[in-house]
């Protein structure tokens, strides 16, 4: 007798547990979310001007790939290096041969690059609608662990660049090794008008 009693206080209790919930609609209404207010005025071509960066003929790929692929209305850019306007790279791993400060630096020339491959793509870089992702490895000593204020120099850049069209899902990650030694290997996705 105790047995079955147990048993239906079991079932019963399980029962009540699988009943939905009836959840009090002041409890469910949240908060309205704010919208981003993008400027449709606003002008990257005029912002690089203003901010003395001078864009280059973006240097070609070195293997059996292309610099971006356009898919609909979103463009895939391959990785870009910190290649510099003298034809050098920014070598050596941040936390060893480079500070974060230099760290930051070559993503922020990166980003140049990557815009120089942008600009070369679409003609005129008010045609970007979004900075959508992007991806920033480090070359970094193991026990480094201030890998997004390396990318950072990247992520500034495009926000300094498209205002709030630049503010971009990222990731920021530590690598044992990038190809040539470079300090980091940035890619990214943007939006651009139809």
């Amino acid at each position: 007798m105790k047995r079955t009693i147990f048993f239906l206080s079991v079932v019963l209790i399980g029962l009540v547990s699988c009943q939905p919930k009836q959840e009090n609609p002041a409890q469910t209404e949240s908060a309205p979310v704010e919208k981003e207010v993008i400027d449709p005025n606003y002008n990257p071509e005029a912002k690089i001007q203003e901010l003395g960066i001078t864009l280059s003929e973006p240097s070609p790929p070195v293997a059996n790939y292309v610099n971006a692929v356009r898919v609909g209305n979103l463009i895939f850019l391959a990785g870009k290096g910190p290649l510099k306007a003298d034809g050098e790279n920014i070598t050596g791993k941040v936390g060893a041969d480079l500070s974060i400060e230099e760290g930051y630096e070559a993503a922020r020339i990166t980003g140049i690059n990557q815009l120089s491959v942008l600009k070369a793509e679409l003609g005129n870089l008010n045609k970007v609608k979004r900075i959508v992702k992007v991806k920033g490895m480090v070359n970094a000593v193991p026990d480094f662990t201030d890998h997004p204020k390396v990318i950072n120099g990247y992520s500034d850049l495009m926000v300094a660049v498209f205002g709030e069209r630049g503010k971009h899902a990222r990731a920021a990650v530590g690598m044992g090794s990038l190809p040539s030694n470079i300090a980091v290997e940035i890619d990214m996705v943007v939006e651009v008008q139809e």
